[in-house]
């Protein structure tokens, strides 16, 4: 009998020589070539003006659901994605999607510290304005990116004699590469609409203090702008969002003054000791927390070495994948163990590349910070010393400075930056971080600070009970941020800060801030790095 099962079990368990096409790209292309669009054709398709016809039209009255929704309706789910199992197997408690780093689609984060605080309006208190900062959606991966270069050494190799897979990479043998680079994905475009629409819901009320059409900004970047086209289109109306506001695209290239694309502008960000120090650092943990899949998957997989960089190829295609096509098979061939090391892996890209361990990190940040007490104080910016663009800040058509909401649209490691600048440092609390092993109830996760789609929402708040009647306080992906670290900000269990404290406190950072030097001036890591709060040590 045992004879018997063993024969059933080998043709699973035989290796696969991989198809001549094994990693290859796969392309496809909408609409189709010739398609027909002539004027001729159009005219049997009216659009909805034309037809008439439209039935009542009358409108209601603008949500304020920030105010009124209890309880808050959370982010918890990222549908329609097929949610991935881990190599252990299904588990309703761990969230393979969550691993992701900066890749995650982004979820409600339950506490940064004040479990008791919620992101309705605390009550005896008023909203008098919202500043959105919020990420593009789920994209492509970048250009020349791990992924691309993981499939053409795939393709090179399936080409070749003595290639061969078997067992969990069986389906290696004749997988293609189907990702474009750089732009949204539809779950990336989608999950951009819904934030509109609940932005409407939750904001909605503030419209009715605007005396013009708002002005919201993004950078010229393909997903850039597709993500703020598809947020206006959710928070407006498809129909109509073209005409309810202004849209201002802000050229993100080289040397471009930009605050939502500091980057350009501070030549220290794009060197490869500096600014890359994340990779560097993270590449020691990879080392690792990679040792045992390594040894379990390699000897499946034949004329291909498995190098620590290939394996987390794998970890990004499983995320890329998912959002672009729904499902991975990548996401099965890692444990829990090793997928919470790949979050760890990025966490430690992001503080040591663009949060509080890097010294370029704050004065990426500088220029939006500028720009949010320039809005909170209603004054025109005057110093012209970061990455803020004078031509378009100089002009109050360009740069209203009396809006009640405000949406700005920029990139992960832009808001890590950012926040670094606002000297949130509950996030830094547990830094600097190892690079050896995972510290136990680490502040810095980089999926509940900068995923896909990931949203900085500051809300100014009028409370008259209190001494002072104006407050601040933000909120990063729903969860309500502690701004004990920031000077004047006493401890509050909402996260509240009273506002003139607060712009007190920006100006004083401001000042800190050296964006010459740690821009600029040639300089080497400090060595062990230290850094806590995105500024070269003095």
């Amino acid at each position: 009998m045992l004879a018997a099962v063993l024969l059933l079990a080998l043709p699973f368990c035989t290796a696969k020589s991989g198809s001549s096409y094994a990693g290859s790209t796969l392309v496809d292309s909408y609409p189709p070539p010739g398609v027909t669009n002539a004027p001729a054709v159009d005219a049997y398709f009216p659009d909805g003006s034309q037809v008439g016809y439209a039935g009542p039209t009358p409108t209601g009255a603008e949500p304020a659901a920030i105010v009124t929704a209890i309880p808050f309706s959370k982010v918890e789910n990222a549908y329609p994605l097929s949610r991935p199992n881990s190599a252990d197997g299904a588990n309703p408690n761990f969230n393979v999607m969550r691993q992701w780093g900066n890749l995650a689609p982004m979820y409600s984060v339950e506490s940064f510290g004040l479990p008791d605080a919620s992101p309705i309006i605390p009550e005896g208190c008023g909203l008098n304005a919202v500043h959105l900062l919020m990420r593009h959606g789920a994209r492509y991966p970048t250009s020349d990116s791990g992924s691309s270069h993981f499939a053409s050494k795939l393709h090179a190799a399936a080409s070749k004699e003595g290639f061969n897979v078997t067992g969990d990479l069986k389906f290696l043998a004749t997988w293609t590469y189907k990702l474009g680079a750089e732009i949204l994905t539809p779950f990336g475009r989608d999950s951009l609409f819904s934030n509109g629409v609940a932005f409407r819901y939750r904001y909605g009320n503030l419209l009715n203090a605007f005396t013009d059409l708002p002005v919201f900004r993004t950078t010229s970047e393909d997903r850039m702008l597709d993500s703020a086209l598809n947020f206006a289109a959710g928070f407006f109306d498809v129909r109509t969002y073209a005409t309810d506001y202004h849209q201002e695209i802000i050229i993100e290239e080289n040397n471009f003054n930009n605050t939502l694309a500091p980057y350009d502008v501070c030549p220290n960000v794009n060197t490869e000791d500096v600014g890359n120090f994340g990779g560097i650092q993270g590449k020691k943990w990879a080392d690792i927390y990679l040792k045992d899949a390594r040894k379990r998957l390699q000897p499946m997989i034949q004329g291909f070495n498995l190098t620590t960089s290939r394996l987390i190829d794998m970890q990004e295609l499983c995320a890329y994948e998912t959002v672009a096509l729904g499902h991975s098979e990548f996401c099965g061939l890692f444990t829990e163990k090793e997928w919470e090391g790949y979050e760890y892996y990025v966490d430690l890209n992001f503080w040591y590349s663009s949060g509080p361990g890097n010294p370029t990190a704050a004065a990426q940040g500088l220029g939006y910070v500028q720009e949010l007490v320039s809005r909170l104080t209603h004054t025109p910016i005057n110093v012209w010393n970061s990455s803020t663009n004078s031509t378009l800040n100089s002009n109050n058509i360009t740069f209203p400075l009396n809006q009640p909401i405000y949406v700005d649209a920029t990139h992960d490691t832009v808001i890590s930056s950012i926040v670094t600048t606002l000297n949130f440092t509950s996030l830094a609390a547990t830094g600097p971080l190892p690079t050896d092993h995972i510290p136990p109830h680490r502040s810095y996760i980089a999926s509940q600070i900068a995923p896909f789609s990931s949203q900085l929402v500051a809300q100014v708040l009028s409370c008259p009970a209190c001494e002072e009647p104006t407050h601040i306080r933000f909120l990063l992906n729903d969860g309500v941020v502690p701004l004990t670290g920031i000077r004047g900000c006493t401890k509050d269990p909402n996260g509240l800060c009273a506002l003139p404290s607060f712009i007190s406190a920006m100006h004083e950072r401001i000042g800190q801030i050296d964006y010459a030097h740690d821009c600029f001036v040639n300089y080497t890591m400090p060595d062990p790095d230290n850094i806590i709060d995105g500024r070269y040590p003095s």
